[in-house]
């Protein structure tokens, strides 16, 4: 069956907000609330606001727009009692303190006449207390018309009193989040318009929270039938981490959140370094660490568990706000922390699929588990400036070559911690190598020559910092040492330079050497 995906996402650079600590606006062009807010560079707390809005989003637009970001995806931003808003008060309303309905129309223009698209989430499992239909059954208990909307098991409920029985079922038995009952038609009705509702606004898809605990028949087929019939481009990407083929047989979705990806990734990059404290339950095998032989075997597995259309629009990611941050994962000394980082990023950017970036992981912000995974984004003189260099010139890689985007992905070869691959597309023929290991990482590609067609002619991406832009005919050696005692005639300061490339062409195969925690992109 040939199956649809949208282009667009194919091309498509995302970054993840949680609104309430991406930006606080500095020009308010609607009411001033004045809410009583946490300090924004205090810790986050489960429960407090930081007071990020939609508004302060539209003010960053200029710096998404340079970092390369083609596309938002933002966590729940319909009203609600809880600083996630996870909790739906009301599906047709954007919660006041992100600045409301008006804030967010002005931020879908100015986004659109950007270029850039804007997914939001849907949370159609489960509501908040609040949610009106709710709310009349805890008023009015078994004389409210809404009885059969919610899964009522008995007399009185309890939605406060964690003490007694609640009564009805909570998502994970959480009272804060009545289920809604799906099986009733007004229910599924109801949904199906809130979806469609919002995509005539003009959103340009939704990602689905928990979509596997809805199990009635034909709910996501009649979902993605009604959205595609509005707008055959929307993006429908569902929150599912494991066993994935189900939902990407064409009837459900066009993409799933690809925490099988971030798992394999970190484990290679970082791996006995991931911290196993801050993985917790989450079950997508970021660690124990493995090899680049199981790296490879794990990706093959991965593109070739669905068709290349569906590939294409998997939303790849490394970090969420349901994870620890990246730098956080991560144990070690902080040098070692970032070159890991950014091996990690350098595959994430370069997969197949459409990266995510979770807010403020491009400037270094660390976070463990909820809530400290969404900490508030850092002012400019605490960014880590040398992986905003990596992750610009990767995303403007990545916008630049076809081949990154939408070309073939060729596993070339591997030796303990090195892993290398190709990226190809109409002669277009980008080579990554990645070493992942402690020590130096060397690699004989016996014949890669003939079987890629193509020599390597230049180093375009390093993740060591740039210090010479070399040329590679049939040697490359970037002549440096860790501990030059060089010293720069203008302050007189040691120049400390990063460990030599070598990249060795002969007739037939490619000879690769490289520094410890580094990766290349060559062409």
């Amino acid at each position: 069956m040939q199956i649809h995906t949208p282009d667009w996402v194919k091309h498509a650079v995302f970054y993840q907000i949680f609104p309430d600590r991406f930006a606080i606006c500095t020009a308010q062009g609607s009411l001033d609330l004045r809410p009583s807010l946490e300090p924004w560079d205090q810790a986050p707390s489960l429960q407090g606001y930081k007071g990020g809005t939609l508004w302060g989003v539209a003010e960053r637009l200029d710096y998404l727009q340079d970092l390369g970001v083609t596309a938002i995806y933002f966590t729940p931003i319909f009203q609600s009692a809880s600083n996630h808003r996870y909790h739906t008060h009301d599906y047709y309303q954007i919660d006041p303190l992100l600045g409301g309905n008006e804030a967010f129309f002005k931020l879908l223009y100015a986004a659109h006449s950007r270029g850039m698209k804007v997914v939001l989430d849907g949370v159609f499992n489960h509501v908040g207390r609040g949610f009106f239909f709710f709310n009349d059954i805890i008023e009015n208990g078994p004389h409210s018309p809404w009885l059969d909307w919610f899964k009522v098991e008995g007399w009185p409920i309890a939605p406060y009193d964690g003490d007694r029985p609640a009564n009805y079922v909570g998502w994970f038995d959480n009272r804060a989040l009545p289920e809604l009952n799906h099986a009733n038609p007004a229910v599924r009705e109801y949904i199906m318009r809130v979806a469609e509702y919002w995509i005539r606004c003009g959103i340009d898809g939704w990602r689905l929270d928990v979509p596997f605990c809805i199990t009635e028949t034909g709910f996501w087929e009649e979902f993605r039938t009604r959205i595609k019939a509005i707008n055959p481009e929307a993006y429908l990407v569902g929150e599912v981490w494991t066993h994935t083929r189900p939902w990407l047989d064409g009837s459900r979705f066009d993409g799933v959140l690809n925490y099988i990806f971030a798992g394999a990734t970190l484990a290679f990059t970082a791996g006995d370094q991931i911290d196993p404290n801050q993985v917790g339950d989450r079950d997508y095998e970021p660690y124990p660490g493995i090899d680049a032989l199981t790296y490879a075997e794990k990706i093959q597995l991965l593109l070739h568990a669905h068709p290349w259309s569906v590939q294409l629009t998997q939303l790849n990611l490394l970090a969420s706000h349901d994870t620890a941050r990246l730098l956080s994962m991560i144990q070690g000394d902080e040098a070692a922390v970032h070159e890991r980082a950014k091996l990690a990023t350098l595959l994430l950017l370069t997969f197949p699929g459409p990266p995510s970036i979770y807010y403020g992981d491009e400037v270094g912000l660390p976070g463990g588990l909820d809530p400290d995974s969404r900490r508030s984004f850092p002012e400019p003189e605490d960014w880590d400036q040398e992986l905003l260099r990596c992750h610009k010139q990767l995303i403007g890689l990545r916008h630049a070559r076809m081949s990154l985007r939408v070309g073939e992905y060729r596993f070339l070869g591997e030796d303990h911690k090195t892993y290398v691959f190709a990226r190809i597309y109409e002669g277009d023929v980008l080579i990554i190598a990645v070493n992942a290991a402690d020590s130096y990482g060397k690699i004989d590609l016996e014949s890669v020559g003939t079987r890629l067609g193509a020599q390597p002619g230049y180093i375009l991406f390093n993740t060591q910092p740039p210090v010479i832009e070399t040329t590679v005919e049939s040697t490359v050696e970037v002549e440096s040492k860790p501990e030059d005692e060089s010293v720069d005639t203008n302050n007189e300061k040691p120049v400390v330079k990063p460990d030599p490339i070598e990249v060795i062409w002969t007739a037939d195969n490619l000879f690769l050497a490289l520094p410890p925690r580094t990766g290349i992109v060559l062409t």
